[in-house]
């Protein structure tokens, strides 16, 4: 079963107010008067599940995203340990941590008048969500201090940073603990939780970012094997209402106008199209619209399909369900950024309109010529705010983490096709055993696997936040970080190569690891560098360590060349 976090403030459930949790400070270890019974417990727990503690990386650090007004300090190279961001999941995970450790020492308060089967539950979802936030720590910061139980402040001040093998260590323990202790499912009717499917999921996911693919395949194969969760049949739909409680979830965050949880005022209007009333200002990469295969399986610097002047013809469907298709219908109008189409057609009266999605009428439309369309619908443009539920962790993501452990280990045999097919056929629309219907994977080479692993990953979770602790994972950052964020070009007169091969003038090379290079379309103007990303990688494989941290704590060392 899918765990979802609800989030109504502090108040998610209805055993007490938000002025009685005022009263009892959940994250002070010092309350004495709190944890005594099962309903004080279950409030200490679902103040676990917030929003903000529970997120994958914004998909701005990678090289999927752009976003025009501001770019962030990873691909700028600028990250510091200044940096609100670092600083934000150094706090927020701390947080959490002292929570669970505070939830996990008090377990003993209510032993006399709670079931056993309740407290390992609450102790449990406390591992688990300690365990999250240790597996967050450890991949961006590396070594972090370990801390298990409640501590004062003065305590504080003394921690030193621990290997972080160690830690990974002690994640894998209340993750397994996790997994025992909680249900593979709930009710219809329960208010959800975490499930050993998430916990499981989160072992996977962790242990494959640290390179422990043994365990990360064990722990992705046991998600499998619970037959608890399956692939939703739209790709489109999945990120859309209809698939908000389907059973690829593994670990959501529920979001809900109705409730007031909604994104921040930006982030709706920055997504959606000008002629829509939005900024258009965020947007999709041509790395990322290059790196979707086409139908015969193969890239599009080596298939005889692939035709520049019309890049969604003969591509993987995933293309054109997360990235609007030229010339088709999106929010109201027909999204056409060509250079010549000056007016468009409105769908509503059928009156030809001007276009304001075409960089000849606004300079602000949409730098790439691409815009997102995974996720988006009608209702963003009708209320200019996003509620969808965040997807944390899909089932899909376990087949796609078997198949790459096996790929790593070089372990490779039919289970591995069998998972990597799984997730491919679904974006067909077909079953794994049509092979025919859709370009099935047969080779078991490992170097031409390891490519097809990769740009699955890209293709399946663009948009979802996964990309950049892939290129972090992966130790490519260096190479896509540092390439020029490329466009079309400013539509001036003259620009006669740019209007006759729009949008793109031919084919990048593409390398083994997916990065595409359009240096050659630069140097002929058929491509303009709108942002020159930096990445260092002496310091950037790693985020510094929060300079306040270290103010209150000079025991805490710095990674290297911060």
């Amino acid at each position: 079963m899918k765990i979802s976090i609800y989030l109504t403030a502090l108040c998610l459930v209805f055993f007490t107010s938000c002025q009685e949790l005022d009263y009892n400070p959940l994250s002070d270890p010092s309350s004495g008067n709190f944890y005594s019974n099962e309903t004080e417990l279950t409030i200490a727990v679902n103040d676990l599940y917030r929003f903000s503690f529970i997120q994958n990386d914004k998909e701005e650090y990678s090289d999927n995203y752009l976003y025009r007004a501001n770019p962030n300090a990873v691909i700028n190279g600028t990250m510091n340990s200044g940096d609100p961001d670092a600083q934000k999941l150094w706090t927020d995970a701390y947080k959490i941590i002292t929570r669970a450790n505070t939830i996990i020492a008090s377990l003993n308060r209510a032993a006399g008048n709670t079931s056993a089967a309740a407290l390992a539950s609450f102790e449990a979802q406390a591992k688990l969500a300690r365990a999250y936030q240790y597996s967050r720590l450890i991949t961006h910061f590396g070594d972090v201090p370990l801390i298990k139980t409640p501590i004062t402040l003065a305590e504080s001040y003394s921690f030193t940073r621990t290997d972080k093998n160690l830690v990974l260590q002690f994640i894998f323990e209340d993750l397994d603990f996790a997994a025992a202790n909680l249900p593979a499912s709930y009710n219809a009717s329960a208010i959800q939780r975490f499930t050993s499917g998430t916990a499981l999921a989160v072992k996977a996911r962790t242990a494959l970012y640290m390179g422990k693919y043994d365990i990360a395949k064990a722990a992705a194969k046991a998600v499998i094997d619970l037959n608890v969760y399956t692939l939703y049949p739209s790709y489109r739909d999945l990120f859309l209402k209809p698939g908000e409680q389907c059973k690829e979830n593994i670990l959501t965050v529920v979001r809900d106008q109705a409730n007031g949880v909604v994104s921040d005022g930006f982030t709706a209007p920055d997504h959606i199209a000008r002629n829509a009333g939005g900024f258009a200002a965020k947007f999709p990469t041509w790395e990322l619209v290059d790196s979707y295969e086409c139908i015969d399986g193969l890239p599009v610097d080596k298939s005889p399909l692939y035709n520049p002047q019309k890049p969604f013809a003969n591509r993987d469907p995933r293309l054109a369900q997360t990235i609007v298709p030229f010339s088709s219908i999106w929010l109201g109008y027909i999204y056409q950024p060509h250079p010549d189409s000056l007016k468009v057609r409105r769908i509503s009266d059928n009156a030809m309109v001007t276009n304001n999605d075409n960089r000849a009428n606004a300079v602000n439309a949409s730098f790439s010529g691409f815009l997102w369309k995974k996720g988006i619908d009608q209702s963003w443009a009708d209320r200019k705010l996003e509620d969808n539920d965040l997807k944390i962790i899909r089932y899909a993501e376990m087949f796609l983490t078997y198949a790459e452990a096996d790929i790593e280990m070089n372990t490779i045999d039919a289970t591995t096709l069998l998972y990597l097919n799984t997730v491919r056929a679904r974006a067909y629309g077909k079953t794994v055993g049509q092979t025919t219907l859709y370009p099935a994977v047969t080779t078991t080479n490992q170097t031409e696997l390891r490519t097809i692993i990769r740009r699955e990953r890209r293709v399946e979770f663009a948009f979802e936040g996964l990309r950049y602790m892939d290129l972090i994972r992966w130790k490519i950052a260096e190479k896509a970080l540092n390439k020029p964020g490329v466009g079309i070009p400013d539509p001036v007169p003259g620009n006669a190569i740019h209007k006759a091969k729009f949008p793109f003038a031919g084919a990048p090379v593409i390398d083994a690891d997916g990065i595409p290079d359009y240096t050659p379309y630069i140097a002929t103007g058929a491509a303009k560098n709108f942002t020159t990303r930096k990445f260092d990688a002496g310091r950037q494989y790693l985020w510094p360590i929060p300079a306040i941290e270290r103010t209150v704590n000079p025991n805490l060392t710095q990674n290297p060349n911060y």
